[in-house]
This record gives structure tokens, C-alpha cells and sequence, in this order.
């Protein structure tokens, strides 16, 4: 069995905005399921909390947290309680620990967790790595990025540009790119509860320059799990963002196909920014990818995609079930290390997660907004 760490917080299990966490774990029906164990460090006094084994063996075995709320009984579709009690849970199943400087913090954590899934269920975008397109709300030059216009605030911006039913209207994006509008709109939705001069100075960011691509991870994102020490391939939190890697070398030089950025939404669910209302499964997502060979083309001045082809080929493998194993055995390996096509799969062996962001705790690596901390 994989082994569970869980949790480790500093301070009590008290205070504002943890009023959730604490009524969960003193419900008699959750409370024997957790363990605790206390301690003391070098930077002072700390509890873990962690899933007992016999527990996490009945509702996670070996560090699959795809049925738990099937098994749990939770509806997290309808309930935003049920939501927050499936990221806990998965997170108290970690296999690597996972510090917060506070209770606070973990309940933020998984408060923002909860936002990113709620605004990804409503994301729809077309995909397109060569134009970008915004709402008029925004302007664009090289150098700045996409930069909120005067008179335009965050929050309100980005929901125009991610959920068509308040636009009308498609707005086409990368899927990386995609996974960055999504978290910094829960970033600024919870911040707005929690943090309201942190989200002022976040704003004030966007007026003059977009942070993205790598400088978004560094700045806003910690990764657990390593190709060294690997997350289990079917462990994942609500709310994690992570890529499934495209182990065909030749189909991988498609841009836009080297992989594939999404959210995990619980319930064995990941994000389909494309295709309202149909959002992956593990066993749907790694047959499309494996099937981006099928698709590739190299009849015009560069290779590209034939999505008609991988669509017909994805349902004749999911229609055969033998078929589908096929496959299965191949892209739920761990994938190769970058730059390496051998007998690797699709699976990664990290997830990424936002940083603490509360008054006090926060560590997020933008200077400009160390004054709000």
C-alpha cells in the first residue's frame, strides 16, 4: 500500500474560516477515520492529520481517489460541502506531506481548491495555439500580455472570458493558458474573501502586465510528487492542475499536442474545455492521447491534427474492451522524463496546487505584493 501522510498544521484547529474543517473532523462519522499525531520542530508546535490506514484502504486502495465520493455518499455536483469534504479527505490520503503554516491555511486550501473546480465546470473555450482572443474588456501588446483596460476589474473580467453563458460567445486559448485564467479566477475569488488587499495588488498586476507561462508557476504554484518519488497514477485532489504527457514522439511535435493541461474536478472527473458538458475520464483521456498518432498529418507545410480521425478512433477503442486495456497498459505507465520517448506512459508523476495566500502566511513570489502579506 502507498504510504499516507496527510497533512501537517501549525496552530490550532480554531479561529475564523476554519469552521468547516473543524465541524468535519468532529463529526463522529469522519472523526475516527482521521489520526493524529503531535509534535514539536524547530519552528515550534505542529500536528499531522492523516487518513487511518484501515480507512483509507476501504474508501482510497492503493491511493485512488476516484470513487470517494461514490463511496463517501457525497454529491459534490450539488453540494459545496460535499465538494470541500472529497478535496479534504484526498488530501489527508496523501502520499507525500503536505505543510501549511496554519489552519487557516489548510482551509483556505481547500476553499480555493473548491473555486477552481466550480469555475472549470463552467469554462468553455475554443482551442487554438496561434490566435488568442478576449473579450473587449482587454488589451494586448507583446511585451504586456493581455492587460485588464481601464475601468475593468479582475475578477469580473476573467468570468466574461472563460464562461460563454454570461459573454455569448467561444474565446479560443491554449489548454495551458486555459489552466491559468481558471486558477488566477479563484485565486481572486477567494482573495476577495480572505485577502482583499492581496487581491487589490493582484489587480493592479494585471493593469500593467500578465504573468504567465513559467513565471505563473514559479510565482503562484507548488508541485508535489516527483519523477523520483512518483504520486500514485490514480491519486488525485479536486482542484489539482496537471498534465498528461503525449508519449508518441512523432504526434508531439504537433503544436498544442506535446500534452495536455487539466484540472482534476473530483468524482474521476478532468476538465474538457472544448466540449461542454463532457468532461474526461482517465480511461478517456488516455485513450484520446494515445490515439493523437492516428491523427497526425504531415500533408501541408507543417504536421497538424486531424481531430476527425482521433474522434472516430477514440470511440471504436472505448466501444472494444479489450481494445481499451490495450491501451490502458501502455498510457497509465509513469511518462518518460522530458526529452525521452521510450516505454514511458501519459501519466505525470506531480500535481500542481496554488500557494498559501492569506495575510501573514502568504507566499506567493510576486514582490509587488509582499506589502499586502
Amino acid at each position: 500500500m502507498n504510504p499516507i501522510a496527510g497533512v501537517r498544521v501549525r496552530g490550532p484547529l480554531a479561529g475564523a474560516g476554519v469552521e468547516g474543517l473543524s465541524a468535519w473532523l468532529s463529526d463522529s462519522r469522519w472523526a475516527e477515520a482521521v489520526e493524529e499525531t503531535r509534535g514539536i520542530d524547530a519552528q515550534g508546535a505542529y500536528r499531522d492529520l492523516r487518513l487511518a490506514r484501515d480507512a483509507a484502504g476501504r474508501w482510497m486502495p492503493d491511493g485512488d481517489t476516484m470513487e470517494i465520493a461514490r463511496t463517501l455518499a457525497l454529491d459534490p455536483e450539488a453540494h459545496r460541502a460535499d465538494l470541500e469534504k472529497e478535496i479534504f479527505v484526498a488530501l489527508l490520503r496523501s502520499p507525500v506531506r503536505v505543510d501549511f503554516p496554519s489552519a487557516g491555511e489548510l482551509a483556505a486550501a481547500v476553499r480555493v481548491r473548491r473555486r477552481i473546480v466550480q469555475a472549470a465546470r463552467r469554462t468553455v473555450l475554443a482551442f487554438d495555439t496561434e490566435q488568442a482572443e478576449r473579450p473587449d474588456c482587454w488589451s494586448w501588446t507583446e511585451e504586456t500580455g493581455f492587460v485588464l483596460k481601464p475601468g475593468h476589474e479582475l475578477i469580473p473580467s476573467l468570468e466574461r472570458t472563460l464562461w460563454p453563458d454570461l459573454s455569448g460567445r467561444l474565446f479560443s486559448f491554449s489548454c495551458y493558458r486555459a489552466t491559468e485564467y481558471v486558477l488566477l479566477l479563484a485565486l481572486a475569488q477567494e482573495l476577495a474573501e480572505s485577502h482583499p488587499a492581496a487581491l487589490g495588488a493582484l489587480q493592479r498586476q494585471w493593469r500593467t502586465r500578465a504573468i504567465q507561462s513559467g513565471a505563473f508557476h514559479d510565482v503562484f504554484l507548488r508541485e508535489y510528487g516527483s519523477l523520483q518519488a512518483p504520486l500514485p497514477p490514480r491519486y488525485y485532489v479536486p482542484g489539482d492542475r496537471l498534465w498528461f504527457r503525449n508519449p508518441d514522439a512523432a504526434s508531439a511535435e504537433v503544436e498544442g499536442y506535446e500534452g495536455s493541461w487539466v484540472f482534476y474536478l473530483g468524482s474521476g472527473r478532468f476538465t474538457n474545455f472544448w466540449k461542454p458538458g463532457q468532461p474526461y475520464t482517465l480511461v478517456s483521456k488516455c485513450v484520446e492521447l494515445y490515439h493523437w498518432r492516428d491523427g497526425l498529418r504531415r500533408d501541408g507545410a507543417r504536421p497538424w491534427m486531424d481531430e476527425s480521425v482521433v474522434e472516430a478512433r477514440v470511440a471504436e477503442s472505448l466501444a472494444d474492451p479489450a481494445a481499451t486495456s490495450r491501451i490502458l497498459d501502455r498510457m497509465m505507465r509513469l511518462r518518460d522524463p522530458g526529452g525521452v520517448y521510450a516505454e514511458g506512459g501519459c501519466i505525470d508523476a506531480s500535481r500542481e496546487a496554488l500557494r498559501c495566500l492569506l495575510p501573514g502566511t502568504w507566499d506567493l513570489g510576486l514582490p509587488s505584493l509582499a506589502a499586502t502579506a
